[in-house]
């Protein structure tokens, strides 16, 4: 019988691979922002883990108001909250269940002191671009369940919807492209750029939306489809686009749902370790 993968490793390892992959406009291994460092990511992927091995043990919203207090010992950075929001209701179940049977009975049982775990989480983190919404805002108490104020925020959150959904970008975006783009070249860095440059050109980014407008999001949306109809030789172009204004064009939720992806396929045991050389 095939070990149980250790899930805090998985996350750990998620995280390290989404951040050290070359993407277009993120931070990696040969690219810092002026608010946070490769070494703060690295830094807070080994904060998380020990906090979403014991996940299946605790409430989602424990698990992530854990994570962010983590992250917030090792750096003054945001870099993780969504990550953390992604990776808790999937490191919740059971190592026994499926993953994505599992972690819609996991979204089904959530509950209103998750929503509260959750808004103190958020707080913490302060997450850039965060405005005000008319229901449920993060500045109050909540009254309705963790899964219930995620779906308000569905339409304007890409890290919200998958709540709302059942992590339906994860599942049926990400991880294909990932496991497909793995096989056809035998290159975890060409999957993880291919599974991003995929997502963008397929749904807006709503961290570039909240920052920079939805017509810039609709662009990077035009742009990536571009990339990918002729090919990587047009992506230090859409990088050097994206990283303009400020790094303000961050496409930071879609990099969340590619570290989710990715921890799909380790817990899932799609791609298997030791890879040997990746990057």
């Amino acid at each position: 019988m095939t070990a149980m993968p250790d899930i805090g490793l998985c996350a750990q390892i998620a995280c390290i691979w989404e951040v050290t992959a070359r993407k277009p406009g993120n931070v990696h291994r040969f690219r810092d922002f002026d608010d946070s460092s490769y070494l703060d990511f690295l830094l807070s992927a080994a904060a998380i883990a020990p906090i979403l091995a014991k996940a299946s043990q605790r409430r989602v919203g424990l698990t992530v108001r854990d994570a962010v207090r983590a992250t917030r010992q090792v750096t003054n950075a945001n870099t993780n909250l969504g990550i953390v929001l992604l990776l808790a209701p999937l490191a919740t179940v059971p190592q026994h269940e499926p993953l994505r049977t599992g972690v819609e009975s996991v979204l089904a049982d959530l509950d209103i002191e998750d929503s509260r775990l959750v808004f103190e989480a958020i707080r913490l983190a302060s997450p850039g671009g965060l405005g005000r919404a008319e229901e449920q805002d993060v500045r109050d108490e909540p009254t309705l369940d963790l899964r219930q104020v995620m779906s308000l925020a569905a339409e304007r959150d890409l890290i919200a919807r998958q709540y709302a959904n059942g992590f339906v970008e994860v599942f049926d975006d990400g991880v294909p492209v990932l496991r497909e783009i793995l096989r056809q070249t035998g290159s975890l860095e060409e999957s993880i750029v291919r599974a991003q440059l995929d997502l963008m050109g397929k749904h807006l980014d709503t961290l570039i939306a909240r920052k920079r407008g939805r017509a810039e999001a609709e662009e990077a949306v035009r742009r990536a489809r571009a990339v990918l109809e002729a090919g990587m030789d047009a992506l230090p172009e859409f990088d050097a686009w994206l990283r303009s204004e400020g790094n303000e064009r961050n496409p930071g939720a879609t990099a969340d749902i590619v570290a989710a992806s990715l921890f799909v396929c380790l817990r899932e045991q799609w791609i298997d370790l030791p890879l040997g050389r990746a990057f």
